[in-house]
């Protein structure tokens, strides 16, 4: 189901959380659960992977991160500010340090002219810290942009385990 590399990256996002005693949190939409997936394919992840929420409707965003309705109707679920909250609110609904949000349009419909198929938004956060941005990613098929969101998703995460080790 998931590659060698994405497999490896699960393994040193894992081992260095657990060096540093931090907790980690998913909120995902288009990839469905695939970066909690992935993290959990790894044995003992538990005392790492602290919850996953997948949200992918809008109502669910609302009501288990805390993602404000007016938010999405102003910004749309796919976009830098609906991430950043998602990110945001795996960490005030959970006991994580650390979490990482996906949401965008895997396709093959739902894209537009503005947010063409492919779009994907990724948010992080951890104490202090949060941060989000857009990836457009090549329209070669659903699979192919879930599994591209996984990977960018999947080194957000460890960037953000980093940046708690440095600071």
């Amino acid at each position: 189901m998931f590659s060698q590399g994405q497999i490896s990256l699960a393994e040193t996002i894992l081992s260095e959380a657990r060096q540093l005693n931090l907790k980690i949190a998913v909120a995902e939409s288009c990839t469905g659960g695939l970066i909690a997936a992935c993290l959990t394919a790894i044995p003992g992840s538990s005392d790492v992977f602290e919850r996953g929420f997948v949200t992918y409707s809008n109502q669910a965003k609302s009501e288990m991160l805390g993602v404000r309705p007016e938010l999405i109707a102003t910004h749309g679920a796919v976009s830098i500010e609906v991430a950043a909250a998602m990110a945001q609110g795996a960490l005030t609904h959970s006991h994580a340090d650390v979490a990482v949000s996906v949401t965008g349009i895997a396709g093959p419909g739902g894209g537009s002219l503005h947010k063409p198929v492919g779009t994907v938004c990724f948010g992080q956060a951890s104490a202090g810290f949060s941060h989000a941005d857009r990836i457009v990613f090549p329209d070669q098929g659903r699979v192919a942009i879930r599994d591209a969101a996984l990977d960018h998703a999947l080194t957000l995460l460890l960037t953000t385990i980093r940046a708690k080790k440095s600071s």
